[in-house]
């Protein structure tokens, strides 16, 4: 078995983590940006890592997201307890149905709409992240841009600490290889109406690669 798996969406996050990184045996990857694309990629890395008799140990989802200004800041670092995918589910006139209550689930492992993080792993980085803010990371399809959307998420999941687009597809990809899971973000913007002058995301690659040692 090899060492650890990170992905992460693009290469300007894979670049940030590869700069902090002091354990020479992880293995860092972009893989694309939303759940669908993320978790397709890295149940090939996966795949191909098993054929060749080299399986990864644990995989752990990183790159900048989108804070709760109530839980975190711009700048700050999250780990996520579970990887919920938010949008998942239906609209109705009394509001937004997640699949779970849908009466069809996703089947593989019952994973439903959300997947809770390794207990060990996430133990592991919180030790070597004190300061992390820890809680729910949401999965997103549609980067939150509106306030009215911010607080129907913020209705829908209160504990919540940050949103980002690839979480809970690498998550499903873990699952279905039997590894642990994790995720790492740092916060580049607030969630909320879209303002792109306000995003940091300089601040949140910088983050991103002094968080970089805590994965090993």
């Amino acid at each position: 078995m090899t060492g650890l798996l990170v992905v992460t969406a693009v290469p300007a996050e894979a670049d940030a983590v590869r700069a902090g990184l002091t354990d020479p045996t992880v293995t860092v990857a972009p893989v694309g940006v939303g759940p669908a694309v993320a978790g397709a990629a890295t149940a090939r890395l996966l795949a191909l890592a098993e054929a060749a008799g080299r399986p990864y140990r644990a995989v752990v989802s990183a790159g900048v997201a989108g804070g709760f200004v109530d839980h975190v800041a711009v700048g700050g670092t999250v780990l996520g307890t579970a990887s919920i995918a938010a949008d998942l589910g239906a609209e109705s006139p009394e509001g937004f149905i997640p699949i779970d209550d849908l009466g069809m689930p996703p089947a593989l492992l019952g994973t439903g709409s959300t997947v809770t993080a390794d207990p060990e792993l996430l133990a592991t980085l919180r030790a070597a992240l004190p300061t992390a803010t820890v809680g729910p990371v949401l999965t997103v399809t549609t980067v939150t841009g509106t306030a009215v959307s911010t607080r129907e998420l913020r209705r829908r999941h209160p504990e919540a600490v940050a949103e980002a687009m690839e979480g809970y597809g690498v998550a499903v990809a873990a699952a279905q290889a039997g590894l642990p899971f994790a995720e790492l973000r740092t916060i580049s913007n607030p969630v909320g109406p879209r303002d792109r002058d306000a995003w940091r995301l300089r601040e949140a690659l910088a983050a991103l690669t002094e968080a970089a040692p805590a994965l090993r």
